[in-house]
C-alpha cells in the first residue's frame, strides 16, 4: 500500500464521518424521523464529489447540486400533485433523466433520478413530511455533503493520485 492510497482512503473516511454527522444533525432539526437518511444522503453526495481530482472538485459539486435540484424539484412537485405510486415514481424518474439530457448534464441525470426516487419513497413512509420540505431537506443534504467534500479536497494535502 502506498502512502497516497492510504491518504485517499483516510480522506474518504473523514468525509464520510463528517458528512454523516452533519447530515443527521441538520435533518434532525427539521424532521428527526428521516435524519439517518439525511446523513446517508450527505455521505453519498460527499463521496460522489470526492471522487474528483482537486481541480475538478468544484465542477463536480456544482453538477451534483444541479442534478439534485432537478430531482428534488420534480419529486416535490410530483408529490404535491399526486400520491405515491410506483408508476408515478417511474415516470418522474424518466422525466428527470430527460430534463438532465436536455440541460446537457446527462452524467448527473442518474443522481437526479436517484434523488426523485429517494424523495418519493421517503414521503411514502413519512406522510406527515410535506413534499416540499422533503425535497428541500434532500437538496440541502446534497449541498452539505458536496461542500464537505470540496472542503476536504481543498484542505487535504495533495497526493500524486489526486493532482
Amino acid at each position: 500500500m502506498s502512502r497516497d492510497r492510504i491518504s485517499v482512503s483516510i480522506q474518504n473516511a473523514v468525509v464520510c464521518l463528517a458528512a454523516y454527522l452533519a447530515g443527521v444533525y441538520f435533518t434532525s432539526s427539521f424532521h428527526s424521523r428521516s435524519s439517518s437518511i439525511g446523513g446517508l444522503w450527505c455521505v453519498i453526495s460527499g463521496i460522489v464529489v470526492l471522487q474528483a481530482t482537486s481541480r475538478d472538485a468544484w465542477q463536480s459539486a456544482v453538477l451534483r447540486v444541479l442534478g439534485t435540484l432537478i430531482g428534488a424539484t420534480i419529486g416535490g412537485f410530483y408529490l404535491h400533485l399526486f400520491p405515491f405510486s410506483t408508476i408515478g415514481m417511474a415516470v418522474s424518474v424518466g422525466l428527470t433523466v430527460l430534463l438532465c439530457q436536455a440541460l446537457s448534464v446527462p452524467d448527473h441525470g442518474r443522481l437526479a433520478a436517484i434523488t426523485v426516487a429517494l424523495i418519493i419513497v421517503i414521503s411514502n413512509g413519512n406522510p406527515e413530511l410535506s413534499p416540499f420540505a422533503n425535497a428541500a431537506l434532500r437538496f440541502s443534504e446534497s449541498v452539505i455533503g458536496a461542500g464537505i467534500a470540496v472542503l476536504a479536497v481543498l484542505l487535504w494535502p495533495k497526493t500524486k493520485e489526486a493532482t
